[in-house]
């Protein structure tokens, strides 16, 4: 028995230095990925008296081009209205201004939901800064009238050069155009999730459906409207229509109302009510299909358990244990940690925690081995949502 059980003791020790070996290779492929990103921005890094002595160079480069061009041919023609350098300008970049910032519980990239219904218990917030309105509150009146909205924000934290192709994490390393994606490395990063609104006081938007870091830049909030967003599908012939019921008057043969406002049919059809046909043979618009690729719709959810150790620290440090089981059981670890390594220990922050799982990707399992509180980490806390399952 007593060599039995050396045995046993010696094989669990292989197997946590093996563990400990992949984890110092994750971290190693971090630090390469840190000093990549660190390199190019220093190389990229202009101080403001560079920059503004480098900008005005070039300006009076392009005004000197324009002149020499619109020489030749003054007769009958406006100089600044035909200069092509100020219209190639200007479509080559547009420069946007934050209106607020998001705060969630992710200070860091790693183990953020890539979609917002992943983290639909997941409170988080959104401020807005008074440098766009001078009362900003006032641009939030009416909006707690709605139950979504849509989220436009920058992914500020991605820094590298972006690809044509992308590899999905359900494809499993097969790559697609970016553009069939939602892939957040895109020339254009810029964000769009559905969210929950919970409540509004003053500036500051409490929402459910957390899938962006904190300190995320908001540029953009719009109602969700279903009649409008969401396609609704004819149970007769199974395809999509634009209107909310098929039996109610299509919008495209009422009279427009001006932009950004709603006639009451609108309202009503928003509403999800049924309006009586004014016409006995109303003109619908032509019904297209909502059609999306397989792997998108395939399932691929793992099966999330607790230790007992990992449990008793739930209920010590008050955490809900939906969020944590929502987060994993839709695997947030990359294409390469995945592929590369197989099953492995992870570890995440959520707002004051920190989680460590361990994956087992033959029997399509994780288990959380360990939830501890973070020790010199400030991080906004944010409730997870309380309701019942």
């Amino acid at each position: 028995m007593h060599e039995d059980d050396l045995k046993n003791q010696l094989t669990i020790a292989r197997n946590e230095i093996n563990n400990l070996r992949q984890q110092v290779r994750n971290l190693q492929h971090v630090q390469r990925k840190d000093i990549e990103t660190i390199t190019r921005l220093l190389k990229d890094f202009r101080c403001e008296g560079c920059s503004s002595k480098q900008n005005a160079k070039a300006k009076d480069g392009t005004d000197k081009a324009d002149k020499a061009e619109a020489a030749p041919g003054l007769q009958g023609q406006d100089v600044n209205g035909s200069g092509s350098s100020n219209s190639n300008s200007n479509e080559e970049s547009a420069h946007f201004r934050p209106i607020g910032v998001i705060r969630t519980a992710f200070p860091e990239k790693r183990a953020v939901p890539r979609q917002s219904v992943v983290g639909s218990r997941l409170r988080s917030l959104i401020q807005l800064n008074d440098g766009v309105f001078t009362n900003p509150e006032h641009s939030l009146e009416g909006l707690s009238d709605f139950s979504h909205l849509w989220l436009i924000y920058h992914f500020h934290r991605n820094n590298a050069h972006p690809k044509a192709k992308v590899a999905p994490p359900r494809l499993g390393g097969e790559r697609v155009g970016v553009f069939s994606t939602r892939s957040p490395h895109r020339p254009c990063p810029i964000g769009l999730s559905l969210v929950e609104i919970e409540k509004i006081e003053n500036a500051t938007i409490s929402f459910f459906g957390t899938d962006m870091v904190d300190g995320t830049p908001v540029l953009d909030i719009k109602p969700y409207i279903p009649y409008y967003d969401a396609p609704a599908l004819s149970i007769d012939s199974g395809r999509a229509s634009a209107g909310p019921n098929e039996t109610s008057l299509d919008f495209y043969d009422s009279r427009q109302e001006p932009d950004g406002e709603e006639s009451d049919l609108e309202l009503y059809g928003a509403a999800g009510y049924a309006v009586n046909s004014i016409s006995s043979d109303p003109i619908l618009p032509p019904p297209s299909a909502v059609r999306v690729p397989n792997w998108v719709v395939a399932s691929h959810r793992l099966s999330v358990c607790f230790n007992e150790h990992a449990e008793a620290q739930l209920k010590d440090l008050q955490v809900e244990k939906q969020c944590i089981v929502e987060i994993l059981e839709a695997d947030p670890r990359s294409v390469y940690l995945r592929t590369k390594y197989g099953s492995q220990i992870f570890t995440f922050q959520l707002s004051e925690v920190t989680v460590t799982c361990k994956f087992d990707d033959k029997a399509a399992t994780v288990t959380v081995v360990q939830v501890r509180r973070n020790e010199n980490v400030q991080v906004v806390a944010l409730d997870c949502d309380q309701r019942s399952a």
